[in-house]
C-alpha cells in the first residue's frame, strides 16, 4: 500500500461540528460581522453622533484587530482541523484576539474610566489562549476544541453583540443620531 503525500494546507481530518451548529455560528458570526460594517461605515460617513473618544489609540487597535477576526474564527471553527492552513490561521486569530484583548484594558470610556463587566471577556480571553495552546500541544485535541468553540462563542459572538447594547459605542454609532441632526 503506498501512501499518497498531502498537499500543503490540506487535512486529512472531516468537519467536526453538527450541521446546525455550523449554521447557528456562521449566522451569529455573520450577523455581527454586518452589524459592525454597518455601525463602522455610518460613522465614517458622519451619520452617527460624535464619539471623541474613538481617537483612543486602544479602541482603534481594538476594533482592527477584533472586526477581521470575527469571520477569521468562524473560517477557523468551521473549516477542516489539523492541516497546516487550519495551524496558521488558527495561530493567527489567537494572535489578534490577544491584541484586542490586550487593548482593551486600555478601554475605559464606559464606567467613568474604571474597569466594567465586559472587562470580564478580557480575563477569558487571557484564560482561554493558553488552555487552547496548551491542550493542542498535549495532544488533548477534544479539550483544545471545546476551549476554542466556548473562546469563539463568548469573547467574540457574546462580547460583540455586547459591544450593540445602549451607551456603547457601536450602538450609537449603529442607531445613534449625529449631533446635526438632532432636534433643536
Amino acid at each position: 500500500m503506498t501512501s499518497v503525500p498531502i498537499a500543503p494546507f490540506q487535512s486529512t481530518q472531516s468537519f467536526d461540528l453538527p450541521l446546525w451548529v455550523r449554521i447557528a455560528s456562521v449566522g451569529a458570526s455573520t450577523l455581527l460581522l454586518a452589524l459592525c460594517i454597518y455601525a463602522s461605515g455610518r460613522w465614517m460617513l458622519g451619520f452617527a453622533p460624535a464619539t471623541p473618544w474613538v481617537r483612543d489609540v486602544a479602541l482603534t487597535i481594538h476594533l482592527i484587530t477584533v472586526i477581521p477576526a470575527i469571520p477569521l474564527g468562524a473560517y477557523v471553527i468551521m473549516s477542516r482541523k489539523g492541516g497546516r492552513r487550519h495551524k496558521l490561521l488558527g495561530k493567527i486569530w489567537l494572535s489578534m484576539m490577544f491584541v484586542t484583548a490586550t487593548a482593551t484594558i486600555f478601554i475605559r470610556n464606559v464606567n467613568d474610566g474604571q474597569f466594567s463587566w465586559i472587562h470580564l471577556f478580557t480575563l477569558l480571553t487571557f484564560v482561554a489562549i493558553p488552555q487552547a495552546i496548551f491542550s493542542a500541544r498535549q495532544g488533548n485535541i477534544e479539550a483544545h476544541k471545546k476551549h476554542l468553540r466556548n473562546f469563539f462563542v463568548g469573547a467574540l459572538v457574546v462580547a460583540g453583540l455586547t459591544a450593540f447594547a445602549p451607551g456603547r459605542t457601536m450602538w450609537q454609532w449603529a442607531v445613534g443620531q449625529p449631533a446635526s441632526q438632532l432636534p433643536k
